[in-house]
């Protein structure tokens, strides 16, 4: 890993330790701890990132690319995905599951088949609540969020960065 990279690992790992306060330490261990962290920044940036995709690229209006077209939470959905799974990734394996022994590209395999899952949890769910049961898109993206967390935090911690 370059200088930079490793400064920025250890810097954001002091940030995330700092907070690792006693009172933390009886119930998590640092590595949960760390992923929660690391989640919770992930989901923010994914909630603002889909926040802006939909109410300001997408103007809450169906996206027409002429042969075909894509409601705008779906749209939004599609936009901010490659940010967040790039900035999860990262975190996941220099932050979170720094033992795991595994090549990068197989991570990245593994990391990418989770995601996948996530990405039919997430259409599902954005469809159902959306369109059937008619809820706000942004309520409906974070009531998402909660499933697709618990499934990607064990899918991530058995099967992708296993040690």
């Amino acid at each position: 890993m370059s200088k930079i990279g490793t400064w920025t690992q250890s810097t954001i790992c002091a940030i995330i330790d700092f907070f690792y306060w006693p009172i933390f330490r009886r119930f998590f261990s640092l590595q949960f701890f760390r992923y929660c962290a690391c989640g919770v920044f992930n989901v923010l940036l994914d909630w603002t990132l889909f926040y802006i995709f939909y109410h300001f690229v997408f103007h809450m209006q169906v996206v027409d690319f002429n042969f075909f077209q894509i409601t705008p939470h779906i749209a939004s959905f599609v936009f901010e995905f490659p940010i967040t799974f790039t900035i999860g990734f990262l975190l996941s394996r220099y932050i979170t599951f720094t033992g795991s022994e595994l090549e990068s590209l197989v991570q990245m395999y593994r990391y990418a088949m989770v995601v996948v899952g996530c990405i039919l949890i997430n259409y599902f769910c954005l469809k159902v609540l959306v369109e059937t049961f008619h809820f706000y898109a942004m309520p409906s993206k974070m009531i998402t969020t909660i499933f697709t967390t618990v499934f990607s935090y064990f899918t991530q911690r058995h099967f992708t960065f296993k040690v």
